[in-house]
């Protein structure tokens, strides 16, 4: 029961990583047949973020109180009804309104499997929970190469129907399959009161938040669409850039199944540090066109950001978790929904070295602010 209630959680993850990626291989064609320039290619993209992250407090208290059970296959179910809107689309604002259901849908992928894993896996959460996102991460690598043939196969409309229905299946096995704890373990449910305050007081983990803002935010925004955009920009191919997304997202997957065995042996502040300054030289390569070294850079240190979550759980007693690691990844989420549009506008006016040289300043700064939890932890 255990090994089927990991493997069909991680599977709504899979296709959660799959469609927030999927933008940057479809890049060119969605522009070229629906006009998007760059500022609302990334807005459009973006939203997916915007709506992920508009669901992530109060999808705590409901994992809290009802569990994933039922919470996680229902949104779901709307995340197929965004893929249909979606492929149907003939204007940038039914376009922007499917990606937003998208969104929407996915926001308890990830949150959902957490909440589930610490009552089914409470002695090695840790262990599980990053081998979930690092098993989950292949679809990153689905919405690089892979979809680039299967575009040219079904059309990217095709591509988006056909996914409606496998999300529908998935929604459908994760409500029959699984259950809110082991047999024998009542839900404990989540208490009410000033949760929400409790977790917006906790300095700490504030830090930790803008952290998440910066680290996850600018990684997201590169797999997502602008490390897609800037290789056409470049003059690569469709299949050039679906191999440098590749390399991109196959690093990712390495990174978050080693991401917390380093931290357990080396502390979830270290790990942080050095590979979120390692991401950093990663953006600094993209600026000069280094982009092999760049992209497995960023793939694999960037997924090192999936520790923000790990670290927030260490920071909360243990009726917050919900609220306190979906505050954690409300930044991390938010932050992809204001870099991913923020870079699309700086690109328009001032090309692409302004625009990353930003995240790489933003992420020094978010690195300068968490350094006194870094000495606290070593303490």
């Amino acid at each position: 029961m255990a090994a089927r209630v990991f493997f069909l959680f991680a599977l709504g993850y899979f296709l959660s990583y799959f469609y927030r990626s999927a933008n940057a291989v479809l890049a060119k064609d969605l522009s070229q047949e629906l006009g998007l320039g760059p500022a609302e290619l990334g807005f459009m993209t973006s939203l997916f973020y915007l709506a992920f992250a508009a669901a992530q407090l109060p999808l705590g208290g409901l994992l809290d109180r009802v569990g994933p059970r039922a919470v996680t296959p229902a949104l779901l179910l709307v995340a197929a009804l965004g893929s249909v809107v979606f492929g149907l689309a003939q204007s940038f604002a039914v376009l922007a309104l499917g990606r937003a259901l998208i969104g929407v849908g996915m926001a308890a992928a990830l949150m959902g499997s957490m909440r589930a894993f610490s009552l089914w896996f409470p002695r090695n959460y840790a262990t599980v929970s990053t081998l979930l996102v690092g098993l989950g991460a292949t679809g990153g690598l689905m919405a690089a190469t892979p979809l680039a043939l299967l575009k040219e196969a079904l059309g990217w409309r095709g591509v988006f129907l056909l996914g409606a229905f496998v999300v529908a299946l998935v929604a459908l096995a994760l409500y029959l399959g699984v259950r809110n704890t082991p047999p024998g373990v009542a839900w404990p449910g989540g208490q009410r009161g000033d949760g929400l305050g409790e977790v917006f007081r906790n300095g700490r983990l504030l830090r930790v938040a803008f952290l998440a803002f910066a680290f996850a935010g600018s990684f997201l925004a590169l797999q997502t669409l602008w490390a897609g955009d800037y290789a056409y920009h470049l003059g690569l191919t469709a299949l050039e850039v679906g191999n440098l997304l590749f390399l991109y997202s196959g690093g990712a997957v390495l990174g978050f199944l080693v991401s917390g065995y380093l931290a357990d042996r080396l502390g979830t502040a270290r790990v942080l540090l050095a590979s979120a300054l390692l991401f950093a030289l990663g953006l600094l390569l993209l600026l000069l066109k280094a982009l092999v070294p760049a992209y497995a850079l960023l793939g694999f240190f960037g997924a090192f950001n999936i520790l923000t979550l790990t670290q927030a759980r260490e920071l909360v007693p243990s009726h917050l978790v919900g609220r306190g690691t979906t505050l954690v990844n409300l930044f991390g989420i938010g932050g992809t929904f204001l870099l991913q549009w923020g870079v699309g506008v700086a690109v328009e006016a001032l090309g692409y070295a302004l625009a990353f040289g930003g995240l790489l300043a933003l992420l020094l700064l978010a690195l300068g602010l968490y350094l006194p939890l870094l000495h606290k932890s070593s303490g």
